[in-house]
């Protein structure tokens, strides 16, 4: 069977839930009539050829296995009849990982994760025709990995966007990825963006709680969906006002959870698209003159920041093995630096 037991996907992912509690089913295990009473971690080390004892001991430990209804522990016996389930906040994926020699911004590193600086453009995990040149591709030529039969390429536990920039945490060994995913999982990890907006938001601050789900007449787009709508999950994004500029703002974004496209979708529901943002109808001039020369001027800003304007700036979370608080902040790129500077430089 093929070992998947960390690959999460929380940013960026196709998610299809099994309906539990916001978990999704990786694999499930028989126990056939003539088995005789075992462990359940020593049973599924036997019939699961690729993966450690270890490994499935760390996902004991964090609640991921299931024997019928019940969250399993290490010790409970498993007897004929029985049904085992590995379940985990995100959907398997299946890609195979080749290593890169493709150079990282490593804001820092230990034995057991490292935080990147990711550049925009540069799509994060292989796949829907990016099958190189990734960040995965990258950090498994980094940390010295050898493909998609070794078990630890599940070392991303979010995601973002391609043409958003900023800090991703990367976990090195199964205790990392399972505890920094359960973090991820519960919303305790800290994340702060910085974008800038179409139009002038009204409040200095506030929060937007609108359940996000894929939009039916566009599979590459999501949207806000009513609260009771199967079709989508409770997202809720914290704003505050940064700057202004009249035609456009300068916001702090805060995810208090982590839906794909979660801060592109929630400005846009709200009037105030991203900078740029062609998916979400950003790369239009939303507000301003008719003027020539104001057309001229966004089309710069565009030619300078060529993509959302949108900046994973901060990330805080618990180290899976100190139990130290962790908090970590990167400037804003030099592209959308350039687009902001211009803009004061207008209002002046």
């Amino acid at each position: 069977m093929d070992e998947d037991l960390s690959r999460f996907d929380i940013e960026e992912a196709d998610l299809v839930e099994d309906g539990e509690q916001g978990m999704f089913e990786h694999f499930r295990l028989n126990v056939d009539p003539g088995q005789t009473p075992m462990r359940v971690d020593k049973f599924m080390a036997t019939h699961l050829e690729d993966t450690s004892r270890h490994r499935i001991q760390c996902a004991i430990k964090e609640g991921y296995v299931r024997v019928g209804e019940k969250v399993a522990k290490a010790n409970l016996i498993v007897r004929p009849g029985d049904v085992i389930r590995f379940m985990m906040p995100y959907r398997r994926r299946g890609t195979e990982i080749l290593p890169e020699d493709i150079p990282l911004d490593i804001v820092y590193e230990d034995d057991d994760l490292l935080v990147v600086n990711k550049p925009a453009g540069m799509v994060v995990h292989p796949g829907h025709g990016n099958y190189d040149g990734t960040l995965v591709n990258a950090l498994a030529f980094h940390l010295g990995l050898s493909g998609a039969d070794d078990e630890r390429m599940g070392i991303l536990v979010h995601r973002i966007d391609k043409d958003t920039s900023g800090l991703l945490v990367v976990a090195k060994n199964d205790e990392s990825q399972m505890n920094l995913a359960r973090q991820f999982f519960e919303h305790s990890i800290e994340r702060l963006y910085v974008a800038v907006v179409w139009g002038n938001i009204k409040e200095d601050e506030g929060t937007i709680d609108g359940a996000i789900g894929r939009d039916p007449n566009d599979r590459l787009r999501f949207k806000v969906y009513p609260d009771d709508d199967e079709r989508a999950k409770r997202a809720v994004t914290h704003f505050k006002v940064l700057e202004r500029f009249g035609y456009v703002t300068v916001v702090q974004c805060q995810l208090e959870t982590g839906r794909t496209h979660q801060i592109r979708v929630h400005m846009s529901h709200i009037g105030h698209p991203l900078f740029n943002d062609a998916r979400y109808g950003g790369s239009e001039i939303r507000k301003g003159t008719i003027y020539a020369k104001y057309r001229q001027f966004i089309g710069n800003c565009f030619e300078l920041c060529p993509r959302q304007a949108l900046h994973a700036k901060t990330l805080g979370f618990v180290h899976p093995r100190t139990g130290y608080t962790m908090r970590f902040d990167s400037g804003i790129p030099d592209d959308m630096k350039a687009m902001i500077e211009k803009w004061r430089g207008y209002v002046r």
